[in-house]
C-alpha cells in the first residue's frame, strides 16, 4: 500500500460534491485518483476540484474497481444501485463506505452484509449523525448505563415542507421509498445505536401520499411535479422489539406539523430520559425532586483563539480512514446498518399490507 489509501468516489452528483468531497480532500492520509458517473461531465467536474494530480474521470464503475491500487471505494449512487456497486467493490479488493441507506431492499443489504464477511473488506455506511457533539456525548451517557434500560424512544425526521425536488429522490424505482428511507434512515440509525438493541419482533406502519397530490404546493425549494412525486411524502412506525421495548419512527417531507424534528431521538429508561428538542437535554431525578439537565456543547470560552472544529462529515471521514489503517471495526457496523433497513421495509410492506410485520 502507498503511504496514503487511495480513493475513488462512484457516483459524483449532489451528495458527493456537497458532503463527501470537500471532506475527503482535507484527509492527509487519502489521495482521490478515481472519480465515476453515468453523466461524465459530473465525474470530470469532481476530478477538476478534488482529484489528484493524475486522477482520471471515468463512466463504467466497472473500470474503477479494476484498478488494484484502489484502496476504498465511496458509493454516492442511488439507492438501488448501493448493493451492486459495493459487492462488486469488495470482490475487487476494496473497502467501501457507501452512502445511506444500506441499500434498496433488506435483500440486497443483507447481500452486502455477506460479501463484507465473504472478502473480509471493511464495510460502513454514511450515518454521519452519530458524529454529532450531542450524538456523541450521549452516546457516552447511554453507554455508562446513566438512562438504566432504555424502554421507548422516538426516532424524528419531520420537515414541514422541505421536499428535494431534484436528482431521483422523487423516484419510487430508483430510491425505493421518500422520507421514511431518506431521513427517516437517519432517525432510526441514531435511536438504536443509543439504545443498543438491534433485534426487532413486530413492525406497524403507515405510509401517506396525502400533500404530494397538490398542485403549486409551498415548499422550501419550490414546488413539486405531483405526476413525479412516485414516492410517500410521510410515514410512521410502531416497532417493538425482542426485549419489549417500544420506538414509534416519524418521517416527512411534507407535513402539516409545526413540530419539526430531523435526525433527533427521545429516549426513555428505567434511570433516567433525554432528548434532542431544544438542545441535548438530559432529565432524572435527585432528591426526590425531578431535575433536567441542558448539555452544553458549545467548544468557546477562550478569548483569541480560533479553533478548528470538525464537522461530523470530518469526524466520520477520518474515523473510517483509520479503522483502515488501524484494522479496527467502524462505528457504524454493517450488521446494524441492514437492520435498519430490514425496519423500514417492514414499515413499507405494514403499509401496503395493513398487517403487522413479524420478524422471526
Amino acid at each position: 500500500m502507498a503511504n496514503k489509501l487511495q480513493g475513488a468516489i462512484i457516483g459524483c452528483g449532489g451528495i458527493a460534491m456537497e458532503k463527501y468531497l470537500p471532506t475527503l480532500s482535507k484527509l492527509k492520509d487519502l489521495e482521490l485518483v478515481a472519480f465515476c458517473d453515468i453523466i461524465i461531465e459530473k465525474a470530470e467536474k469532481a476530478v477538476a476540484a478534488y482529484g489528484s494530480t493524475d486522477a482520471k474521470a471515468f463512466y463504467d464503475y466497472k473500470e474503477v474497481l479494476a484498478n488494484v491500487a484502489i484502496d476504498v471505494i465511496y458509493v454516492c449512487t442511488p439507492n438501488d444501485s448501493h448493493a451492486e456497486i459495493s459487492i462488486a467493490a469488495m470482490e475487487s479488493g476494496k473497502h467501501v463506505m457507501c452512502e445511506k441507506p444500506m441499500a434498496k431492499t433488506a435483500a440486497e443489504a443483507q447481500a452486502m452484509v455477506d460479501a463484507a464477511k465473504r472478502t473480509g473488506k471493511k464495510l460502513s455506511i454514511g450515518y454521519q449523525n452519530n458524529f454529532r457533539p450531542d450524538s456523541r456525548y450521549l452516546q457516552q451517557v447511554c453507554d455508562n448505563g446513566e438512562l438504566g434500560e432504555i424502554y421507548f424512544a422516538k426516532a424524528h425526521a419531520i420537515r414541514r415542507r422541505a421536499v428535494p425536488t431534484w436528482g431521483v429522490f422523487l423516484d419510487q424505482e430508483k430510491q425505493g421509498g421518500g422520507p421514511l428511507i431518506d431521513i427517516g434512515s437517519h432517525a432510526l440509525d441514531l435511536t438504536l445505536r443509543m439504545m443498543n438493541n438491534y433485534a426487532p419482533k413486530c413492525v406497524l406502519g403507515t405510509a401517506y401520499h396525502e400533500l404530494s397530490r397538490k398542485e403549486n404546493a409551498a415548499n422550501l425549494w419550490g414546488p413539486w411535479d405531483p405526476e413525479k412525486f412516485t414516492v410517500e411524502d410521510s410515514a410512521f412506525g410502531f416497532i417493538t422489539m425482542q426485549n419489549g421495548a417500544t420506538v414509534i419512527l416519524e418521517a416527512s417531507w411534507a407535513l402539516n406539523s409545526l413540530d419539526t424534528l430531523e435526525a433527533k431521538t427521545t429516549l426513555c429508561g428505567t434511570e433516567g430520559g433525554a432528548d434532542m428538542r431544544d438542545g441535548l437535554r438530559i432529565n432524572t431525578e435527585k432528591l426526590g425532586r425531578m431535575t433536567t439537565t441542558t448539555i452544553d456543547l458549545s467548544a468557546g470560552g477562550v478569548a483569541f483563539f480560533e479553533g478548528k472544529a470538525e464537522s461530523p462529515s470530518d469526524v466520520e471521514a477520518r474515523l473510517w480512514l483509520e479503522c483502515i489503517l488501524q484494522d479496527t471495526e467502524p462505528l457504524v457496523k454493517p450488521e446494524q446498518a441492514l437492520v435498519v433497513t430490514q425496519i423500514l421495509e417492514a414499515i413499507y410492506e405494514s403499509s401496503r399490507t395493513g398487517k403487522a410485520i413479524y420478524f422471526e
